[in-house]
């Protein structure tokens, strides 16, 4: 066999391609090249500098070796020890770790292919990305060279700046326009964890939108949000979710259910600022507790729920209502509901009479879960029906007219009232009765209108989370106005 070996600024030349070292053999007769020393190729726009080469020039498949450097024109460079590249494609193909770098990415992964003609790359086992603005984690990738389209073909996780976690199933990140189409999305940041059957993000705008069996949780304040459809203003910190959105407040005993046209979450690193807001159609359900309103808000920081727009509330028998109600929650407990202005509390008894209150505004107190006390501050009025102890027959009607009025209950039962601010009292029998004596002005039994949890939660998806969340909202069951007969 022919042997030719060289040395000192060796440069060959083989169909179009030229291959310089500082030592060289070439066997003439199989057509095989091994190269040492500085190695360098220029094929076209790709330029591969390389420690040492073997080179085939049948297969015209070049096999570099050490402090391989491939580059091509105003695009990227690859990085590795080991590498192959085929001239008759135009492809490289690196193992055993290497990186690529162009002007947006910086690329690792222990295996990489290269198309230098069609400009893709892919990318395979450990992959590291790093930009400006994420640190990408993988097992697969592929990219576009060119265009600096990502796209994810494995379960592939982000984390940007703001240490804000990424997690996709699949789709496509555009590293130059900072545009993303994900499938099977998650974020997560300090405070929430978003899910999404698709996400579509514009890192220069901020705006995010979510599509399809969406989550929104908040982690401190184990509210999950539920819908078909949200869009999240990274900026402002402001998410709204549609179609179908769904809030629970989940706590030890119960969850609290509010559906509503749309919900918004405010969020704030100022914690008085953080809000929740439901609007149009409004329903919440509790086992013990419902209710509708035109919307609502909820304050992270104080943990109140605030209705307005004719809200109506129901606990067992007793419905209430006013021009607007605040629930405060304690230790995950109600412990305070006020009803401001025009406050009406109406209880149907086991005779289908109405038990009525009415006054300016009326505030509840709990106590171990339970009520503890009613009281209704100016322009008191109210209905109660009396019943033998005996024979549980209707004895009467007491009609009371008072500045205000203080219901003290132990057990769920009525065992104390009482009546301030010249009270005006009458008692009238059954047999004078008549049906307007039997209503306070403003009586409106809106009984229809309860919600029941399956038309609260319906045509909500099931939440996806990261974990599930500990503990539920627990809500007093009480009935305000029963009493013994």
């Amino acid at each position: 066999m022919s042997y030719t070996s060289v040395k000192g600024d060796v440069k060959f030349t083989h169909k179009g391609t030229v291959f310089y070292c500082d030592s060289a053999v070439l066997a003439k007769k199989t057509n095989y090249l091994e190269a040492y020393g500085n190695v360098r190729i220029i094929d076209d726009s790709v330029t591969i500098t390389s420690g040492r080469l073997k080179y085939d020039g049948n297969n015209r498949i070049a096999q570099l070796r050490s402090n391989v450097v491939l580059t091509k024109l105003n695009q990227l460079q690859i990085f590795t020890d080991f590498l192959d590249y085929d001239r008759n494609t135009g492809i490289a193909t690196y193992f055993n770790n290497g990186k690529v770098v162009d002007s947006t990415n910086v690329l690792n992964s222990v295996k990489g292919y290269y198309n230098s003609v069609t400009n893709m790359a892919s990318f395979k086992t450990d992959v590291v990305g790093k930009n400006d603005d994420y640190t990408l984690t993988s097992d697969t990738l592929v990219y576009d060279t060119y265009t600096g389209a990502i796209y994810f073909v494995a379960p592939t996780s982000l984390t940007d700046n703001e240490n804000n976690v990424f997690q996709y199933e699949g789709g496509k990140y555009n590293s130059k326009q900072k545009q993303s189409d994900f499938a099977l999305g998650r974020v997560e940041t300090e405070d929430y964890f978003i899910a999404g059957d698709n996400m579509r993000l514009d890192d220069v705008s901020g705006i995010y939108a979510v599509s399809q069996n969406v989550t929104m949780y908040g982690k401190e304040n184990k509210v999950i949000i539920t819908g078909h459809g949200a869009i999240h203003d990274r900026r402002k910190n402001i998410t709204k979710i549609f179609d179908s959105p769904l809030m629970k407040m989940v706590a030890e005993n119960d969850t609290l259910f509010v559906s509503a046209d749309t919900l918004v979450s405010m969020d704030s690193p100022v914690a008085s600022r953080k809000r929740l807001l439901a609007y149009s159609n409004v329903k919440i359900y509790k086992r013990d507790i419902q209710g509708v309103a035109d919307s609502l808000v909820y304050k992270v920081a104080d943990s109140t729920l605030f209705m307005y727009g004719a809200p109506v509330l129901w606990s067992d028998g007793n419905q209430m209502s006013a021009d607007s109600v605040s629930m405060l929650v304690s230790n995950s407990a109600l412990d305070k509901m006020d009803m401001n202005n025009n406050a009406f509390v109406i209880t149907k008894d086991s005779s289908d009479n109405f038990n009525q209150i009415k006054g300016r505004n009326l505030t509840a107190r709990f106590k171990n879960q339970e009520l503890s006390e009613v009281f209704v501050s100016g322009n008191g009025e109210s209905i109660f029906f009396m019943y033998s102890e005996d024979s549980g027959e209707l004895m009467g009607m007491n009609k009371i007219l008072c500045s205000d009025i203080g219901l003290y209950f132990e057990n769920q039962t009525l065992t104390d009232a009482s009546f301030l601010g010249n009270p005006e009292g009458s008692f009238i029998p059954p047999l004078v009765l008549t049906p307007e004596d039997q209503q306070l002005s403003g009586f409106v039994w809106r009984e229809k209108e309860r919600p029941d949890k399956e038309s609260v939660v319906a045509g909500s998806p099931q939440a996806v989370l990261p974990d599930r969340p500990p503990g539920e909202l627990s809500i007093p069951n009480n009935s305000l106005l029963q009493q013994k007969k």
